[in-house]
C-alpha cells in the first residue's frame, strides 16, 4: 500500500503514540498539588515563559501559511499566549488557598447544593475548549464551606488542561481536604465538548454528563435522588 503523502510530496510518518500517562489518585491529577500547597506555576513563571510561548505562536503562524508581520497579527502571538496563561490559570492555585478561613463550625447536617456553576477547560488531546456546568451537594458534619469556595474550587480544576472527563477526578480531591468527615459528597458535571462540535464528528448539540456520589450519595438511593431532583429544579 503506497505511504500517505504529506503537503511537501514526502511520505507522511505518523508520530509515535505517546505512553499512556498514569493515572493518578484522587487530588494528585493535572495540576499536581496534591494536598500539599505546591504550585506547578507561578505569576513569575508567567512572566518569564510569555516570550517563548508568543514565539511558539508566531511559530504556529507560519506553519499555517499565515503572515505573522501583517497587520492584523502583528500583536496575535502575545494576545494568544497571554490568553493560554488565563486559560490555564488553575495551575498557579491549590485548594489550600482557596479554603482558607473559609470552614465554619455549624449545627446543621441537612444538604448543601451549590449548581450551574459555569465550567470552561480545554481538552488536552486537541486544546480546544469545553463548557458546561458542575452541580455539587454535600451534607456538612457540623462544619460547612463558605458557598462561593465550591464555585473557586471549579474554576482551580477547570482551567487546567484535562482528558474529557478528569475534571470529577480532581473535584475527588474536595473531601478529604475540606470539612471534617466530608465523605457524603455528589456531584455531576455537565458539558459540550468542541472537539466534537468543531472537528471529528462534528455533531451539534451533543453533550457529556458525568457523576460522581460518596459516600450515603452513593449508599442510599433517596439522598442520590434528593440530590439529582434537586439540580434538575
Amino acid at each position: 500500500m503506497e505511504a500517505a503523502r504529506g503537503w511537501n510530496g514526502y511520505a507522511r510518518q505518523e508520530p509515535p503514540s505517546p505512553p499512556e500517562r498514569p493515572r493518578l489518585p484522587p487530588g494528585t491529577g493535572s495540576g499536581g498539588d496534591g494536598g500539599r500547597g505546591e504550585r506547578p506555576r507561578s505569576e513569575e513563571d508567567n512572566e518569564l515563559s510569555l516570550p517563548s510561548l508568543a514565539a511558539a505562536y508566531t511559530s504556529i503562524l507560519r506553519a499555517l501559511g499565515e503572515d505573522p508581520q501583517r497587520q492584523g497579527l502583528l500583536k496575535t502571538p502575545w494576545r494568544a499566549a497571554t490568553a493560554m496563561q488565563f486559560f490555564t490559570k488553575g495551575y498557579q492555585e491549590t485548594i489550600a488557598d482557596v479554603l482558607n478561613d473559609a470552614i465554619f463550625d455549624e449545627d446543621h447536617d441537612e444538604m448543601v447544593i451549590v449548581k450551574d456553576i459555569d465550567m470552561f477547560s480545554l481538552c488536552e488531546h486537541h486544546l480546544v475548549p469545553f463548557v458546561g456546568k458542575v452541580h455539587i451537594g454535600y451534607l456538612p458534619n457540623k462544619q460547612v464551606l463558605g458557598l462561593s469556595k465550591l464555585a473557586r474550587i471549579v474554576e482551580i480544576y477547570s482551567r487546567r488542561l484535562q482528558g474529557k472527563h478528569e475534571i470529577w477526578c480532581l473535584l475527588c480531591a474536595l473531601p478529604s481536604q475540606s470539612v471534617q468527615g466530608a465523605g457524603n459528597w455528589g456531584w455531576t458535571v455537565d458539558v459540550e465538548h468542541m472537539c466534537m462540535v468543531m472537528r471529528g464528528v462534528q455533531k451539534m448539540n451533543s453533550k457529556t454528563v458525568t457523576s460522581t456520589m460518596l459516600g450515603v450519595f452513593r449508599e442510599d438511593p433517596k439522598t442520590r435522588e434528593e440530590f439529582l431532583t434537586l439540580i434538575r429544579s
